[in-house]
């Protein structure tokens, strides 16, 4: 009597057929290639970078989303109109500035402040600011909050990295101040180091402290809102900390605009030990020499 031969189990796991994972190898060598053209595409003939769209192509490689990064201030001409589609709350009359034409200017907008970043010097070219009383009486129950952070909406070749400033010997300056901030969202916000320029330890601590005082203090007599841009000024000595390379500003200004009586002023600071307080300079003399136009026409 022969012996039934049982059945074999099959195996639940589909095989895996020949053509599929050719198929799925064409396809990925495909996408590379074509990644790898056309980012060389763009860095030959930068004219192309509106024409070529590397998103879809990236996210097909795993890489992540480029929704949230930062977008870019677009030059057409010597200067720059800038936009701040989503913030134009921090400029008077909702006008955000003109300002010389560069190549990577992005505009970072967070709750309190709104920042254009310099790519190439890795900091900020000003940082704006809409204040008044109401708000600087909250920021005095809003605690510190100590926890400086590179900003990740800024390509990482573009930014400042936590490491740049350790054993530089320079300070992590705040363009917008923490003691402005009036929430615990906005004072967490004012640690990114898009908020940070390379600042000498004692001019952070000394001069440059009494011009932050000293607007608070006319903010709180204000009578309405009171609009600050703070940032900076670098010549051909300016040197650089870490190996992000983070230009360190020559000179730092404030320019302070009540908007209820149309009065202007900026101070200008040297980012040394040696600078003082003294009487700030007109609005128009602080545009001509930074060709910064802040304000509207008047």
């Amino acid at each position: 009597m022969t012996k039934k031969s049982r059945p074999r189990k099959r195996s639940s796991r589909p095989k895996r057929k020949p053509r599929d994972s050719i198929q799925r190898f064409l396809r990925a060598f495909v996408v590379s290639a074509t990644t790898a053209f056309s980012i060389a595409s763009c860095a030959l003939n930068p004219q192309l970078r509106d024409e070529i769209h590397l998103e879809p192509i990236l996210s097909q490689l795993g890489f992540p989303d480029q929704a949230q990064m930062a977008p870019l201030a677009v030059a057409s001409g010597p200067r720059v109109q800038t936009r701040f589609a989503q913030c134009p709350q921090f400029f008077p009359g909702g006008h955000p500035p003109v300002v010389p034409s560069s190549q990577m200017l992005r505009e970072l907008c967070f709750s309190a402040f709104a920042v254009l970043h310099d790519g190439k010097a890795k900091a900020p070219v000003f940082v704006a600011q809409r204040l008044n009383r109401k708000m600087l009486l909250q920021a005095r129950s809003v605690a510190r909050a100590d926890k400086f952070y590179p900003e990740a909406r800024l390509p990482a070749a573009e930014r400042a990295e936590l490491d740049d400033y350790r054993g530089s010997g320079y300070s992590r300056g705040h363009m917008a101040p923490a003691a402005d901030m009036h929430t615990p969202e906005a004072m967490a916000q004012s640690f990114s180091l898009a908020n940070m320029v390379p600042q000498d330890q004692r001019h952070n601590g000394g001069a440059w402290s009494k011009v932050e005082d000293d607007t608070r203090k006319y903010v709180m007599r204000a009578a309405g809102d009171v609009f600050v841009f703070t940032g900076t000024v670098y010549d051909s000595r300016s040197m650089t900390i870490g190996a992000g390379r983070v230009a360190v500003p020559s000179h730092l200004f404030k320019v302070v605009y009540d908007a209820t009586t149309g009065k202007a002023w900026a101070h200008w600071q040297a980012n040394s030990p040696q600078s003082r307080v003294g009487p700030p300079m007109s609005y128009e003399e602080f545009e001509m020499r930074t060709g910064l136009s802040f304000l509207p026409l008047r």
